[in-house]
């Protein structure tokens, strides 16, 4: 065991070591299908700007519609090919902060089909998932910006509201802290208070990510700063912890954020790896993702829903199996 862990939580950390789960797996996938978005089929369909003030709301509407329907196809093509868990795109409603999804003409019938969306994915054992971008900055020090965040992450879980699914971190929304402000322990701080502005609803699914930069967020430093506050579980992010380590190893890492997440909800981690080792191209970002999966994903036994963050999407999840159609991951 590294010195990273507090000896406050190496007691809890043997017990959860001592007593994992059997080590089931499933993988997903974020936002876009490329098999299908070849057929025109894809989530993601928004305007500038100067369209949406030029446009307004009808225009919206027809886009959402649209959009709504083919996550309708996207959610069935899932089930079909036995993938467990989807990111959802935050851009199926186009600048939504802008208005009341309730306003959008169609709204009747985008409701009908979310609902429909969520059944298929509940019955189906299916998980789905959200993440804001990096803009939602729930700990700035400036008011105002805090706003746009709290409006953001609301309509989002508006959106969850719709598919017909109750508040719970199974169908988790997911941010960063958004940066450190010059100030860890003061934004952490601010983080806790503008949780509380959110709505209810919200607060019952947001989840908080590890960071890939020591001058962000590491696990640790979530949990002890965020977590024991307010029990705001943790998504451990495999390739950000490369970066990251706030002094655990990467099992201690997970298992960290394992504690985090009820036990009747199964935890929700990220996994990439690097494109610049994947192109052989030193001139990449070391923290940019690759096409697809190579290395074995190490579970340390858990029960574990993980999101792959590569560039192929789909594709990178049926390249990760074996020949006998099984994930080739790592339990122990």
């Amino acid at each position: 065991m590294s010195d990273g862990l507090s000896e406050a939580l190496k007691g809890t950390y043997y017990a959860k070591k001592q007593n994992t789960p059997k080590g089931i797996v499933n993988l997903g996938y974020c936002c876009i299908n490329t098999t299908l978005q070849s057929n025109g089929i894809f989530t993601s369909r928004t305007m500038r700007r100067k369209t949406f003030l030029a446009k307004g709301l009808e225009y919206v509407s027809e886009l959402a519609l649209q959009n709504v329907r083919d996550l309708k196809t996207i959610v069935q093509w899932n089930n079909e090919h036995n993938i467990k868990a989807f990111r959802l795109s935050s851009q199926i409603f186009p600048w939504m902060d802008d208005y009341e999804l309730s306003e959008l003409k169609d709204y009747d019938e985008i409701c009908d089909i979310m609902l429909e969306v969520g059944k298929i994915a509940t019955d189906a054992g299916q998980r789905l998932t959200m993440h804001p971008g990096p803009y939602n900055c729930l700990a700035s020090p400036n008011p105002k910006v805090v706003a746009k965040p709290i409006r953001e992450l609301d309509c989002h879980s508006e959106q969850m509201n719709m598919l017909g699914f109750k508040p719970s971190y199974y169908n988790k929304i997911n941010i960063h802290v958004g940066g450190a402000y010059g100030d860890k322990e003061s934004t952490l701080i601010r983080f806790c208070e503008n949780f509380q502005l959110l709505r209810e609803d919200t607060k019952q699914r947001l989840v908080i990510e590890n960071d890939d930069s020591p001058n962000e967020f590491s696990v640790n430093e979530l949990f002890e700063g965020l977590h024991r506050i307010i029990n705001i579980p943790i998504t451990f992010d495999y390739f950000h912890h490369k970066f990251n380590t706030g002094g655990l190893t990467e099992e201690e890492a997970l298992l960290v954020a394992s504690l985090t997440w009820p036990k009747d909800i199964t935890q929700c981690c990220h996994y990439s790896e690097s494109r610049r080792k994947e192109k052989l191209d030193e001139s990449i970002r070391p923290q940019a993702h690759s096409d697809i999966i190579y290395d074995e994903i190490k579970t340390y036994n858990l029960d574990l829903d993980i999101m792959i963050e590569a560039k192929l999407k789909e594709q990178a999840i049926f390249n990760y199996k074996t020949d006998s159609g099984q994930w080739r991951v790592k339990k122990s």
